[in-house]
């Protein structure tokens, strides 16, 4: 049988757990220590149908933070995530995180009663979906540091509209407008170049004269001989590269030159 002092130690071991086991059980209408703090989000370049992601450019937003606490604040952090969809076919559930956002420090100091905006300003390169935009910030107040959830709905991933005006694409065609032409270029000096009909170029000078008696012996003065027709001599003769035959005899014979003193020269007096 049981004796009295076992009930007494097994009673007394049963209100300890009992006692640890309600120690254990939180409140549920206990909340997380809060901070007197409203932040407003703005997109100043959103579209008047909702807020779109445009992929490769950055997306600003704005956080108007007021203090209403009694003491400074420091607004310290801001970053965000891509989630999936919350509610749409096939979605995980709960949501999963798609993209880390850029994390950017401020130390931006906010006296009390007082209102800093803040910018943000991220982008990402994804396929167009519909995602669900969380930003945070990081609040120090109090000595301690606060999470604030400051924004959080759907938005839109989408390409960035086509211009050719756009500098990228305008450098882009320059791009392929000279690789397309250095490969034409290439080509034809490679092969079309050898199978067209080379022109002939008259040369300079010399090259002409080589050119005009190619195939000619050429022939010495000495063994021409003169051709007697009806105007007159046609070939030269002897080794003169004229005719004589119309040039007066007075031209032709050269009068001797006179010596002055009878050839002597008289040495001057020292």
């Amino acid at each position: 049988m049981v004796s009295l002092k076992q009930l007494l130690a097994l009673a007394a071991c049963s209100a300890v757990a009992l006692a640890q086991s309600a120690a254990d059980v939180k409140d549920p209408d206990a909340k997380a220590p809060s901070v007197k703090i409203d932040v407003t989000t703005t997109f100043p370049d959103a579209e008047v149908f909702g807020i779109k992601l445009v992929n490769g450019r950055p997306t600003r937003a704005l956080f108007q933070v007021v203090n209403n606490e009694p003491e400074p604040i420091v607004v310290l952090v801001a970053t965000g995530t891509l989630l999936t969809t919350e509610g749409a076919l096939g979605a995980p559930n709960p949501p999963e995180i798609l993209r880390n956002l850029t994390v950017t420090k401020y130390s931006t100091v906010i006296p009390p009663k007082s209102t800093e905006t803040v910018q943000y300003s991220f982008s990402e390169i994804m396929n167009p979906r519909d995602v669900t935009l969380d930003l945070k910030l990081l609040v120090q107040a109090r000595e301690s540091i606060f999470t604030l959830g400051v924004y959080k709905e759907s938005v839109s991933v989408v390409e960035a509209p086509f211009s050719i005006l756009d500098p990228q694409v305008i450098f882009l065609y320059l791009i392929l407008a000279g690789v397309f032409g250095g490969t034409v270029y290439a080509i034809y000096n490679i092969w079309i170049k050898d199978l067209l009909p080379q022109k002939k170029r008259g040369g300079k000078g010399g090259e002409r004269a080589k050119r005009s008696t190619t195939g000619q012996k050429p022939v010495d003065p000495k063994d021409q001989v003169a051709v007697e027709g009806a105007d007159g001599p046609a070939v030269t003769t002897g080794s003169k590269g004229y005719d004589e035959s119309w040039i007066p005899e007075g031209h032709l014979s050269k009068p001797a030159g006179k010596r002055a003193g009878g050839g002597k020269t008289k040495s001057k007096a020292t």
